[in-house]
């Protein structure tokens, strides 16, 4: 086990988490129940039914000890979800409810939104659109933030910024366009992940290819109104822009070419792209020349805490992810 991920692990012991599992049965996502319970992090909530649950656990050598079940395919279940969630909401109806929560990973959500699982977790069978349309469906977004998004944290060898070698990035996995509320919603939600999981004060960039108005051109406007509508909607935070890559990390060139006093420039430890283009090649170029370690991305901007693992991670990192959604679950509780 890496440093982070074991420092992640640590910090989510403190206050564990139930997590709802709804591929109970792919290996990997046994193997990693398994250790949530083992390491302490967190309570298991396996969706289907449980015989067939323990028997693939068998079958692959996990312990199911610590865990426990929903079976969504059990009608009477379905229907006390749907009585329970329609006396609380009313955005789907009694029938809705019922046949949607037939689905694990709707189920999941739906155990989620009404506080019985304090966080979910997907995404080795179900493809990331559908984790991320599901959540958003039942779910539902932050206050102030319009569309979800991701944040990837980079430790990064021979970089010394505010906290030594790391920085956060985002969005580099789900929103490809982003408008100057989407971009807004994205530096609120990155800020509020990374205070969660790291105690940082967040110090947040939006970047571009201008620097306090360097440049002009219609696409500025977009970060421009972002950073206006943070200032707006989230008066404490750190948040400026717009700023080329160096003038957001580098004080030397933050004081040649930033014009304004600033709380971030030069001492940013988050950093918030224009778009998925530029995140995507940014995360790339800095893991390929850099040599840099990147965990995450961690999926955000939704009412609660929802984990998308990537299909091909090992069981290590699915833990480090899993620590990481814990932590978050625990924070919005007030837990931590």
């Amino acid at each position: 086990m890496n440093e982070f991920i074991r420092r992640m692990t640590e910090k989510a012991k403190a206050a564990p988490g139930r997590i709802a599992f709804p591929e109970a049965l792919n290996p990997d996502i046994l193997r990693t129940a398994e250790l949530a319970v083992r390491t302490g992090i967190g309570f298991p909530i396996m969706l289907g039914v449980r015989e067939q649950i323990e028997n693939a656990a068998a079958q692959w050598g996990v312990s199911t000890e610590g865990f426990d079940y929903y079976d969504c395919s059990s009608e009477e279940n379905r229907r006390e979800l749907a009585e329970e969630y329609t006396a609380v909401y009313e955005d789907f109806s009694e029938k809705a409810v019922f046949r949607k929560a037939k689905d694990p990973v709707r189920a999941a959500m739906f155990l989620l939104k009404l506080q019985k699982a304090d966080c979910a977790a997907a995404g080795k069978e179900y493809s990331t659109g559908d984790v991320v349309f599901e959540a958003m469906s039942i779910v539902g977004l932050q206050e102030g933030v319009e569309s979800p998004s991701s944040l990837g944290i980079a430790d990064i060898p021979g970089f010394c910024g505010p906290e030594g070698t790391m920085l956060g990035l985002a969005d580099c996995a789900i929103t490809a366009q982003p408008d100057a509320k989407d971009l807004a919603g994205i530096a609120i939600s990155s800020a509020e992940t990374a205070k969660a999981l790291l105690g940082w004060e967040p110090r947040v960039a939006l970047l571009s290819f201008s620097t306090c108005g360097s440049s002009e051109h219609e696409s500025l406007e977009v970060v421009r109104k972002a950073v206006g509508i943070v200032r707006r909607l989230r008066p404490e935070l750190k948040v400026d822009g717009e700023f080329q890559l160096d003038s957001a990390i580098l004080p030397e060139v933050a004081a040649k070419k930033v014009k304004w006093e600033s709380e971030v420039a030069g001492k940013a430890n988050i950093l918030i792209f224009p778009n998925l283009h530029a995140g995507n090649i940014g995360v790339k170029l800095i893991q390929i020349f850099g040599h840099a370690n990147a965990y995450g991305p961690v999926l955000q901007g939704f009412a609660r805490p929802v984990c998308d693992f990537s299909r091909s991670a090992p069981v290590e990192e699915m833990l480090g992810n899993l620590a990481m959604l814990v932590i978050r679950a625990a924070s919005q509780k007030g837990d931590c």
